[in-house]
C-alpha cells in the first residue's frame, strides 16, 4: 500500500496547512521545532528536561548513530526511544547532508556513486557504506517516527551540471528508498496506523526548473511529506527566500514540509510564514553552550514576531557580574524562574556543567514559545499572507 494511502496525517486548518502530524509515538502540533539529538542526546539534557521546556519531538541522524553507538548496539538496546528514555516522536535524518559535507570538504574521506555513499570519517579506520536502502533500514531499526529518504545534497552555488546530477540521483534514491520502506513494513507486518511517515527531499539548488522537476517526480512517487534540500543560506549567510518560497509552492499545502537545518529564530519565522511546518537545528543548543542566549523583547504570547522581536544576551559580558535580574522576564523555564544573570555568568566563567543545562533549557524554551506563537498566529489567520 502506498504510504500516502494510510490514515490522514492531520487535520487541516482553513488556510490548508496542517496543524498537527500524527505519528506512532504521538501527535506533534505544527509548526514544531526539533532540537537535534544528533547522537541520541540533546547535549546536557535528559528526556525529562526536554519535556519540561515543551519539546514535542527530537531529530537524530543516521550518519552519526551508525558510527556511535553503532547500529548493532542501538538494536540490542531496543532502539532510540528506549536507549535515551524519550517516549515522544523522533525524526531521523538520512545522513546525506553530513556525508556530502564530509566528502565536499575533503574527497579523501569518501566517494559518491549511483549505488550510494562510501565514507571514512576523519580519525576512523573503518569505512561505512550508506545506500538508499540501508538508510531506510537503519531508520526503521532505530524506531523512527519520520523516515527521510537518502538524498544527494548540493550547495546552491554548485554548477548546473552538478545540480542536474543531484536531482537525478535524489529521485532515483527516493524511489529505491520508498520501495525498501514498503518492503520493511510488509516484512515486519507493521499495521498501517503504526507505520512511520516517509519523507523525500526536494533538491535542485537555485534553479527553479530543477526544483520543479524534482518535486513533480517525487510527488508522483508519493510521500507523506517533504524536506527542503540543499544549504538554505547564501554565501553571506542570508536565507534564500526566493527559492525556499518557490519550493514550498511546488508541494501541496496539505502535505507537511520540513525546513531542514533551519533554526535561527528569524529564519524560522520567515519559513513558517511561507508554509513550512517542521524545523531543526543545532543552533539554539550550541549557542546556549557558548553563552549566546535568546530573549523575547515582549510577551511571546502577544508578539507579532515582526522587526526586532527578539535579542541575544551574551552571558560572558561583564555587565552581568552583579545582575540579580533573570535572563528573561518573559520566560518560565527553570533557569529564568530560579537563577539570576549573575549566577549564570559565574557558572559560565567557572565552566561548570550546570551552566550548560540551564542555558540549554532556556534556549529550547525560547524555541517552544516561538512555535507556540506561530501556531496561534496560524489559527488567527495572521501567519500566512
Amino acid at each position: 500500500m502506498s504510504s500516502t494511502m494510510r490514515q490522514p496525517l492531520a487535520a487541516q486548518p482553513v488556510d490548508g496547512f496542517p496543524r498537527a502530524l500524527d505519528l506512532p509515538h504521538g501527535r506533534v502540533e505544527l509548526p514544531v521545532f526539533l532540537p537535534d539529538a544528533t547522537q541520541g542526546v540533546v547535549r546536557s539534557l535528559d528526556a525529562t528536561d526536554l519535556l519540561a521546556c515543551g519539546i514535542e519531538a527530537v531529530q537524530t541522524n543516521v550518519f552519526h548513530l551508525m558510527q556511535k553507538p553503532g547500529s548493532a548496539t542501538l538494536k540490542a538496546l531496543g532502539g532510540l526511544h528506549r536507549m535515551f528514555g524519550w517516549e515522544g516522536p523522533i525524526v531521523t535524518d538520512s545522513g546525506g547532508f553530513q556525508v556530502y559535507s564530509l566528502i565536499h570538504e575533503n574527497p579523501k574521506y569518501g566517494s559518491l556513486t549511483e549505488r550510494g555513499m562510501l565514507f571514512r570519517p576523519e580519525g576512523s579506520t573503518r569505512r561505512f557504506q550508506l545506500t538508499p536502502e540501508k538508510s531506510v533500514q537503519l531508520q526503521v531499526d532505530y524506531g523512527a517516527d519520520v523516515v527521510i529518504c537518502l538524498d544527494d545534497c548540493t550547495h546552491v552555488d554548485a554548477p548546473r551540471e552538478a545540480q542536474e546530477d543531484s536531482v537525478a540521483r535524489t529521485i532515483a534514491w527516493a524511489r529505491r528508498g520508498k520501495a525498501e520502506f514498503e518492503r520493511q513494513m510488509q516484512q515486519r507486518r507493521v499495521p498501517a496506523g503504526r507505520q512511520p511517515r516517509l519523507f523525500a527531499v526536494v533538491q535542485g539548488g537555485g534553479h527553479r526548473d530543477l526544483r520543479q522537476r524534482c518535486a513533480e517526480v517525487l510527488l508522483e512517487i508519493g510521500f507523506d511529506g517533504f524536506g527542503l534540500g540543499g544549504w538554505p543560506l547564501d554565501a553571506k549567510g542570508k536565507l534564500l527566500l526566493d527559492i525556499i518560497a518557490y519550493t514550498r509552492e511546488l508541494i501541496s499545502a496539505k502535505l507537511p514540509m520540513h525546513a531542514l537545518g533551519v533554526g535561527q529564530p528569524g529564519n524560522v519565522v520567515a519559513c513558517a510564514r511561507l508554509g513550512y511546518n517542521l524545523f531543526d537545528s543545532t543552533m539554539p543548543t550550541r549557542d546556549a553552550r557558548h553563552g549566546r542566549l535568546l530573549v523575547f523583547r515582549s510577551d511571546p504570547a502577544t508578539s507579532a514576531l515582526e522587526e526586532d522581536w527578539y535579542s541575544h544576551v551574551y552571558i560572558q559580558d561583564s555587565c552581568h557580574i552583579r545582575s540579580d535580574a533573570p535572563l528573561s522576564e518573559h520566560c518560565d523555564c527553570l533557569c529564568c524562574a530560579r537563577y539570576s544573570r549573575a549566577y549564570l555568568h559565574h557558572l559560565f566563567k567557572v565552566k561548570d556543567t550546570l551552566y550548560f543545562r540551564l542555558a540549554t533549557l532556556h534556549n529550547l524554551r525560547f524555541m517552544t514559545q516561538l512555535v507556540a506563537r506561530l501556531r496561534a498566529l496560524s489559527v488567527e489567520g495572521a501567519l500566512h499572507g
